[in-house]
């Protein structure tokens, strides 16, 4: 594909991370230095935005703009889970004509890569030239052909940290509130629950068990790990996954779905609570359940310096792409094979990304005590960022 002389379009996509902004700060800014002839236009509320026409123009940001952008939780533009339909290629196109927009980038994770390769697709048969680059982000770590994803370490710092807190919470609590659940975001993928082990060094300490949706969840299992733990030392955390599946099928859910978004993705009440419930029928004791939900992709003091520093990397990068005449690609963080660790930024077609999941691979998984691999906990030191904190006991009291 020759190189764009038209304008940039941006979007961003599906659920925020706490670095999503850093990755659009870097391509605004590239951006202005490598077209410095083009406008950047930014899509409000993701594609819905570009069907409906509604793109501002935002060439103008000043660096100190960008530097606070590059900080700032959420989706600046606007996110949208907005399944493309046959009917908005009509509208979109007409935007992108009418700005002459030539480059768009969207950052967003699998679905997005989706609609990014339909968006490819239709310029294409209408034969209006576009250069299409996705950029990552998801803090469930789950697009294939990379690493890891801008987003994930500090989803996982604060995984990790806050189940390092609960646990200390309620082993000091004791009888009062001595069992507790948490649950984490990982649609169809362990990754952040994995994180939840980082500071796991002996059999007391939380979490005692993990529970992921590439794992059969049983119940009875479970009962085993935590009844375990509360008689062994007092208190008992589990970490669970909000889509963790039994052999029946989705977790003590005899209702329907309580919300299917656009692309199918059904959601249901909590299994934290239903764990919770069933702690407290089988034990007799206090059990919490706690749900961080949207805190734990937008808590701004666990944003990892590793991750707000390779999304920011990764928007200049997508920028050089198009620049190079790079088309339907989505740029990857590769790992060097050094012991310190260095990363790269390689590039994968967005065919071969769109719609496909990174489940969490054996070697990685927790076992029923709560316990990853030393391989897995190598893997996410360096995504944590600094600084990591020293848990080594104080007291050592009972």
């Amino acid at each position: 594909m020759t190189i764009s002389s038209g304008n940039i379009l941006l979007v961003q996509s599906g659920g925020c991370t706490p670095v999503m902004n850093s990755t659009l700060a870097g391509l605004i800014k590239n951006g202005q230095t490598l077209y410095p002839q083009s406008r950047i236009y930014g899509g409000i509320h993701g594609i819905e935005g570009i069907i409906d026409g509604k793109i501002p123009d935002i060439t103008e940001l000043s660096n100190s703009q960008l530097k606070s952008l590059s900080k700032m939780p959420g989706a600046a533009l606007r996110s949208s889970r907005h399944k493309l339909l046959p009917n908005d290629i009509g509208p979109l196109l007409n935007t992108l004509r009418a700005h002459d927009i030539r480059i768009l980038h969207t950052i967003g994770g699998n679905d997005s890569a989706v609609t990014g390769l339909r968006v490819s697709e239709a310029a294409q048969e209408d034969k209006y030239e576009l250069q299409v680059i996705n950029l990552p982000k998801t803090i469930d770590n789950d697009i294939v052909l990379t690493d890891h994803s801008p987003g994930y370490g500090s989803a996982a710092r604060f995984i990790s940290q806050a189940t390092f807190g609960i646990g200390k919470d309620a082993e000091a609590m004791g009888i009062n509130s001595p069992i507790c659940i948490l649950e984490v975001m990982g649609r169809d993928s362990g990754w952040l629950a994995a994180a939840s082990s980082f500071y796991k060094k002996t059999d007391h300490d939380a979490p005692h068990f993990i529970g992921i949706p590439e794992v059969i969840f049983s119940e009875e299992h479970f009962m085993i790990s935590i009844e375990s733990a509360y008689r062994n030392y007092g208190y008992a955390i589990a970490v669970v996954s909000e889509k963790i599946r039994s052999a029946e099928g989705n977790l003590g859910r005899d209702n329907p779905p309580t919300f299917t978004d656009n692309f199918g993705h059904n959601y249901f009440e909590s299994p934290g609570k239903y764990l919770s419930d069933l702690v407290e029928k089988r034990l007799g004791v206090r059990c919490r359940w706690e749900k961080p939900g949207t805190i734990q992709r937008s808590f701004m003091d666990a944003v990892s310096t590793t991750d707000r520093e390779e999304a920011y990397q990764i928007g200049r990068k997508a920028v050089e792409m198009a620049r190079s005449g790079m088309n339907d690609v989505i740029p990857t963080l590769i790992r060097s094979s050094n012991q310190k660790y260095e990363y790269s930024i390689g590039s994968a077609s967005l065919k071969d990304v769109a719609g496909e999941i990174r489940y969490l691979p054996e070697k990685y998984r927790p076992d029923e005590q709560g316990y990853t691999s030393d391989s897995f906990k190598s893997y996410l030191r360096p995504l944590l960022g600094n600084p990591i904190h020293d848990t080594d006991s104080i007291f050592h009291l009972l």
